[in-house]
């Protein structure tokens, strides 16, 4: 009799399967989720339906950051060719919109439960991290999201991510919360400044949270600093005055090299009244634009590096975060057993001592107890004894161990930091306390040494693919080979396609 296959096991089949279309070395990749998920099942860490693919986004994902009116929705609109996002000087749309493509001939809005409820978008569960810094909020999360389908080609094969402005609600501390966790699944992040309003309290809460907590980061490329509506500038010819003044405000906050570049909204702009100043302009316009466009097309060459590095990322954090922490605690498990066991038979033998002296049962250095010889001379009594005193020691040792488990766990879970987690380490640590695991056994259920070594495989295949990448989109010996340019996203599907997933499987 065959298993059914599980549901995440059929996503991750079709996601192999249109991979090998797409990039093949991604699809080499998911079979090395694939052994993770395996590993990981094994030591108790995932049931049946989890999957580490799971965690990051499949589908190149950019995000637009931002303070109110800096024309995020405006830079939208102009990529996608389409007019989708309402724009104004004012706050005009309170909400994280996430905008995928559609085959339909119109777009549609869907409720933030969409994305919170469904593993295959970014934003899966968000309202757990809302929940954390805004009790009773999680609820609420039609308040903070929504879904958005859009039928411009420019958006097939990628995903978008629209946000609020900084104090465009009052929900701040939540805003920013998912503002973070977008940041983490992003592979390009745009942030805009209003040329307009350099000045403002919100730029410098952008400033604060989106420059100086990005600048240190390992994967600082990915963020684009973007001064918009400068054709404000044009009629007092004062563009690199305020350019100028917007580099300080931005090495300020330690950001003194990257990418950051300074548009205007050609249809929207004012009138210029220089020839001579508008062709400036326009053709800084130009050049920016073209940066900034060419940077999202190769977005899908920094999704496969991303993915890989995700590979490697959590392999390590098997080998060097839970294996350890399961390790110690099963051991902090172990010896409070023995310990509280050896008290116990302990202090029993002790009070047997002092009973039996008490009751003067030693005569010359032999115990003579009035029930010792019934037992020794009657085996039905002998064995009625052994296996009462078998059955009690086992209720005691079985409930000794239970009570150690259930004190352990707590400090457990002090130790790991992410909530989400909890539930993970938990089950690991309830199948490696189980009443048949032998407390002689000093690694966690489903570790050892062919474990650790399917492990040390995908870790050394993550390296070996990171190779590949590089074989693939460089070309440092200058041999006469044609680089594979990597437009296959635009032949392949969407994430409206038939696979059943989008990007979070």
């Amino acid at each position: 009799m065959m298993f059914k296959e599980s549901k995440i096991s059929q996503r991750l089949r079709k996601l192999e399967r249109h991979l090998k279309q797409e990039n093949p070395i991604l699809s080499e990749v998911v079979q090395n989720f694939r052994e993770l998920d395996q590993i990981s099942r094994r030591v108790g860490f995932f049931h049946r339906e989890e999957s580490h693919a799971t965690s990051t986004p499949w589908w190149p994902l950019i995000s637009i950051l931002g303070i109110y009116s800096a024309g995020k929705s405006t830079f939208i609109n102009h990529f996608l060719q389409y007019n989708l996002q309402a724009t104004g000087i004012q706050a005009v749309d309170d909400k994280f919109s996430v905008i995928c493509f559609t085959r339909d001939n119109k777009e549609r809005v869907l409720p933030g439960l969409a994305l919170d409820a469904d593993p295959r978008f970014p934003l899966y569960k968000v309202s757990r991290a809302i929940e954390e810094v805004a009790a009773g909020q999680g609820e609420h999360i039609d308040a903070y999201l929504q879904l958005k389908t859009c039928p411009s080609e420019s958006l097939r094969g990628k995903i978008l991510i629209d946000s609020p402005g900084f104090d465009a609600d009052d929900q701040r501390t939540s805003t920013l919360q998912i503002t973070d966790h977008i940041i983490e699944l992003s592979d390009l992040v745009l942030v805009f400044f209003d040329a307009r309003h350099p000045e403002t309290g919100s730029m410098r809460d952008t400033l604060q949270h989106l420059v100086k907590a990005t600048v240190n980061r390992r994967d600082s490329n990915k963020f684009l600093y973007i001064l918009n509506q400068i054709d404000v500038t044009a009629n007092e010819d004062n563009l690199e005055e305020v350019y100028a003044a917007w580099q300080r405000a931005l090495a300020q906050y330690g950001l003194t090299a990257g990418s950051s570049y300074a548009i205007y909204n050609q249809d929207a702009a004012i009138p210029f009244e220089d020839e001579g100043v508008r062709n400036r302009f326009e053709s800084k316009r130009e050049a920016d634009f073209s940066a900034i466009y060419n940077r999202i097309e190769q977005v899908g060459v920094e999704r496969a590096y991303r993915i890989v590095g995700m590979l490697e990322q959590t392999s390590h954090m098997m080998k060097q975060g839970v294996v350890p922490i399961l390790l110690r605690f099963i051991d902090q498990w172990r010896r409070k057993i023995l310990w509280l066991e050896g008290v116990i038979v302990g202090a029993l033998v002790v009070a047997f001592m002092v009973l039996t002296i008490w009751g003067g049962y030693w005569e010359g250095l032999s115990l003579k107890l009035p029930f010792w010889d019934l037992i020794t001379q009657n085996n039905y009594v002998k064995y009625s004894a052994i296996g009462i005193l078998l059955i009690a020691a086992g209720y005691v040792h079985f409930s000794i161990r239970r009570w150690s488990a259930n004190k352990i766990i707590p400090k457990l879970l002090i130790e790991v930091k992410d909530p989400e987690l909890h539930p993970n380490y938990q089950r690991a640590f309830r199948k490696s306390s189980r009443w048949w695991r032998s407390l002689i056994l000093p690694n966690p259920a489903g570790w050892g040494k062919g474990t650790a070594a399917r492990l040390e495989k995908v870790l050394d295949d993550s390296n070996a693919y990171i190779q590949k990448l590089n074989d693939e989109y460089t070309n440092p010996s200058g041999a006469d080979k044609i680089a594979a340019e990597y437009g296959r996203q635009a032949s392949g599907g969407s994430p409206q396609s038939d696979l059943g997933f989008t990007n979070k499987m």
